[in-house]
């Protein structure tokens, strides 16, 4: 093959392994954020906060696995797999751009309904105090609004609320209320998530176009060595 196309091929090839690293981090960041939430599954709203981190997973699984068949198409010189990898790529590219505008519009809703979540807890802690309890130790936090919640209804803050599981020092006992931490919480990451997504955007429409020039030059070598 000519230089032109060989520079294609290894300039793809490390788009790829670029394209790998975030499918990976994707990963990576989506475990840390369902670790963070804890386990909310009777908690009505709260399945809302388990779908991002779940798609950030599946959707660095699919990016990996993407990555991986343009790095093969590239060494291998296979027409068939780089317009495979060129096309899966583009839909790939055309959802992620779709999601990203979607949470971007619909940011202020998501972050409202991770409140609620809170609130739930809170109603139903009497009963299931673990909801609670996941929310405070993961959150740093004592209450919906703060440990005055746990003295108006006449009870003293759990262990759960303070540093150490320690609240025989005042000093230990979390001042910051859930609800606020975990609204604060996934309007911080939303923008991460939401830049982040533009950057991966970008990244795969350099590999798309890299992906289909190469691609042709494959089939026009081809064509050009049956002559």
């Amino acid at each position: 093959m000519d230089c032109g196309t060989s520079m294609v091929k290894y300039i793809l090839f490390l788009f790829n392994t670029l394209c790998s690293i975030c499918g990976i981090l994707l990963i990576v960041f989506g475990t840390l954020l369902l670790n963070n939430i804890g386990d909310y599954h009777n908690l009505g709203d709260a399945v809302k906060a388990q779908q991002i981190p779940v798609g950030l997973i599946v959707f660095g699984s699919v990016v990996l696995l993407i990555s991986f068949l343009g790095c093969c198409g590239a060494i291998r010189e296979s027409y068939c797999m780089s317009m495979t990898y060129s096309v899966a790529l583009l839909v790939l590219l055309i959802a992620q751009l779709v999601g990203v505008v979607y949470f971007w519009v619909d940011k202020q809703n998501f972050v409202n309904s991770m409140g609620k979540i809170v609130d739930k807890a809170w109603e139903e802690r009497t009963s299931r105090a673990d909801f609670m309890d996941a929310l405070q130790v993961g959150f740093k936090c004592c209450g919906k609004s703060g440990p005055t919640d746990y003295l108006t209804s006449f009870a003293l803050p759990p262990s759960t609320c303070c540093e150490k599981n320690d609240c025989s020092v005042p000093s230990n006992i979390y001042i910051s209320g859930c609800k606020q931490k975990m609204m604060d919480f996934w309007s911080g990451k939303s923008e991460v998530i939401k830049f982040a997504g533009l950057v991966v955007v970008g990244i795969e429409l350099v590999g798309f176009i890299f992906g289909c020039c190469l691609a042709n030059n494959i089939r026009n070598y081809k064509r050009r060595a049956t002559y």
